[in-house]
């Protein structure tokens, strides 16, 4: 069924706007209901700078109503979580944290493009958490299938909820992971491929989340989770958010930012819980390194 579309309305720089509707959302009362939730996911284009500093304001105003606060990163393969807790605890400097993290050969962006976050985590001790799985994971289950993997060599991970069929053709006007590629359909294995790899790095994502919320000890007091992860993974709901559903957790939110000054609302549909229109004052940023598969099964559990 073809969404329901309405007229394009004006979308101001530094203005919050409901996606279903349109209306401008005050930014203290998003930020007050953003706080209260216990998962916030912040989507991102990997290579855009002012996305990011976007994710590091809208992170910041929630630690500010609620501090009690951790922060996820598709960037980081589970196996890296002592890492980041060196970081977080002021052990590495910043060098160090890069090399032991393996930052140019598991993700390959520029990393500054990411520190400010990672120092306002560390700043704050704000505990990141390593979401992804193993590389070879994903690309096993693409051409495999999940069953075909053996249950040590599954880092963890639950079998992911069946995808919607509004998540399937989506994504099939996707290609090599870029929603800016051309909207021409795959061919149905390159599909069914694709769709399996999503679904590991989707169900990934979930399971690091829910799994750092069961490890707080009962009777404390839930942080909120912050997700810092591609957008693709969290639009309409499918993705993280449908993944995340499927282990019980309900209570989550998605933000998502516009560069045009247009916005066609979809009434029917909820791309997220609000948007937020940036400024670009400088062009994507070119990826330096591509991750590897060098990954072995003997350290995935690390």
């Amino acid at each position: 069924m073809t969404a329901q579309k309405q007229s394009h309305v004006s979308h101001p720089r530094a203005t919050w706007i409901d996606p279903m509707t349109g209306k401008t959302l005050p930014f203290q009362t998003l930020m007050q209901e953003m706080a209260k939730k216990s998962v916030v996911l912040l989507g991102e284009t990997h290579d855009i700078a002012e996305v990011h500093r976007w994710q590091l304001h809208v992170a910041a105003s929630i630690y500010a109503l609620r501090p009690n606060m951790m922060m996820g990163f598709e960037m980081f393969p589970r196996r890296l979580q002592p890492v980041l807790d060196e970081w977080v605890d002021g052990k590495l400097d910043t060098k160090t944290f890069l090399e032991k993290s393996e930052w140019f050969s598991v993700w390959g962006f520029l990393p500054e493009l990411y520190l400010p976050l990672f120092h306002f985590c560390r700043q704050n001790r704000i505990r990141m958490l390593a979401l992804n799985c193993y590389r070879e994971l994903v690309t096993r289950v693409g051409k495999q299938g999940w069953d075909a993997i053996p249950e040590a060599e599954r880092d963890g991970l639950t079998p992911a909820a069946p995808p919607t069929e509004a998540y399937h053709e989506r994504l099939a006007g996707y290609r090599k992971h870029d929603p800016r590629a051309s909207s021409q359909s795959m061919p149905e294995h390159d599909r069914d491929r694709f769709m399996r790899a999503m679904q590991t790095w989707d169900r990934a994502f979930a399971c690091n989340i829910v799994h750092a919320l069961n490890e707080i000890p009962e009777g404390d007091p839930k942080p909120v989770v912050i997700g810092i992860i591609g957008r693709g993974h969290l639009e309409y709901g499918q993705g993280t958010p449908y993944q995340l559903a499927d282990l019980g957790m309900t209570d989550t939110a998605v933000l998502l930012t516009s560069d045009e000054d247009q916005w066609q609302p979809e009434p029917d549909r909820k791309i997220a819980d609000a948007v937020f229109r940036i400024d670009m004052p400088e062009p994507r940023a070119v990826r330096i390194a591509m991750p590897k598969n060098k990954e072995s099964q003997k350290t995935q559990n690390e």
